[in-house]
């Protein structure tokens, strides 16, 4: 299948190339579709591409279009180009499928809707004429890495400005907006290509959308970017709004912020320093341990752990408290295995090399409590 894209530099067209090439390239085999080439049309391409394009294409995505101009006359090439497009493949008796990309404003009275309708009207009246698939699409507010802020996407903009810690402004944070992601949306057209669009009448739709306030919005990024100081991170359940706007933020972050300093507690015994913590999902924390060095000695009467050695030498030790019996298990970095630290048993950790240091990341179920820390000393 040979594809054309138009407006391939646009933040809709960068994706789903890029999406398109892992497939003819064989990186992404979950598809299950075939790509043999991919032609990619934008303002800098040159114009007699097009009717070659237009010759050869097995489907079309056309994502092309004026969206912010100078001069309201501008929102006429929403028409126009696509009516030359398509032009083009009836010059060729071309019948591919053609995807158009439009916006909700659309059904609304102003200019840059009343462009976007009328593109509409000329994309189905051409593929009921011609007995081809057409298949508009009216997307909402599009959100995703990529997307250019202070334009059109709020998303964006505010992603961006609260990465670089940069004032935002909300005037109404109860103001409601309708949102796709990317993904979902790169997800759909797929199915497109497929013949398994979904549909509504005349129209397409993406089948994945969230209504979400700006004060909700907001107030989620301002978590995001604590994180590096809290080392909390929100919840963020499976195909959830909150994960697609957390993989939307750090697209936007300044290198200065791609890495982070932890703040550990070190002593002579060496250091433990808390990596991550999750609100329904524990926390992560890398334990240092200088040779020769036990450390533990505690016990838990409902918390529990893992412990997963990653460099050096150590033994674990778990007694039952109350008992004499003692479980050991010798750990190394060369090895990844991870052991449970048992509720009701005090357990240590032992470095067991004279020179090197052992590394231990360690999971525990819930954050220390310093008001209730359900942790007590006892020798193994």
């Amino acid at each position: 299948m040979k594809i054309l894209v138009t407006g391939a530099q646009g933040f809709i067209g960068k994706n789903l190339v890029a999406n398109l090439k892992n497939v003819l390239e064989n990186k992404d085999r979950s598809r299950d579709v075939v790509i043999d080439e991919i032609f990619v049309y934008d303002i800098d391409t040159p114009k007699e591409l097009l009717e070659q394009y237009c010759a050869e294409c097995d489907f079309v995505f056309h994502l092309a279009g004026v969206n912010r101009p100078k001069d309201v006359e501008e929102f006429n090439i929403n028409h126009s180009f696509l009516a030359e497009l398509l032009n083009l493949l009836k010059k060729h008796g071309n019948k591919a499928p053609v995807m158009l990309s439009s916006s909700t404003q659309a059904a609304l009275d102003n200019d840059y809707g009343r462009s976007k309708k009328e593109a509409e009207d000329l994309l189905l009246a051409y593929g009921k004429e011609n007995d081809i698939r057409a298949l508009v699409y009216r997307f909402p507010n599009v959100f995703g890495k990529w997307c250019r802020p202070n334009y059109n996407s709020a998303v964006a903009t505010f992603c961006h400005n609260i990465a670089n810690d940069l004032p935002i402004q909300v005037n109404d944070r109860n103001t409601k907006l309708t949102l796709v992601y990317i993904d979902d949306i790169v997800d759909e057209m797929f199915e497109a290509l497929k013949g398994q669009e979904h549909r509504d009448g005349d129209l397409c739709f993406v089948p994945v959308t969230h209504q979400q306030t700006l004060g909700e919005i907001v107030d989620l990024l301002y978590e995001f970017n604590k994180e590096p100081e809290t080392l909390v991170m929100p919840a963020i359940p499976k195909n959830s709004f909150a994960k697609k706007l957390y993989s939307t933020y750090l697209s936007y972050l300044p290198e200065r912020k791609v890495k982070f300093t932890l703040q550990g507690n070190t002593d002579d015994r060496g250091s433990f320093t808390e990596f991550l913590k999750t609100e329904s999902n524990g926390q992560f924390s890398v334990n240092i341990s200088n040779p020769g060095i036990t450390k533990g000695q505690h016990w838990h009467n409902t918390k529990w752990e893992f412990f997963l050695v990653v460099s050096g030498h150590g033994l674990i030790q778990e007694r039952k408290i109350g008992t004499d019996e003692i479980l050991e298990f010798e750990v190394s970095g060369d090895k990844l295995e991870p052991v449970h630290m048992l509720p009701g048993y005090t357990h240590s950790i032992i470095n067991l090399s004279d020179t090197e240091k052992l590394v231990t990341l360690m999971w525990a179920n819930e954050w220390l409590d310093k008001e209730k820390p359900d942790t007590f000393y006892e020798e193994v």
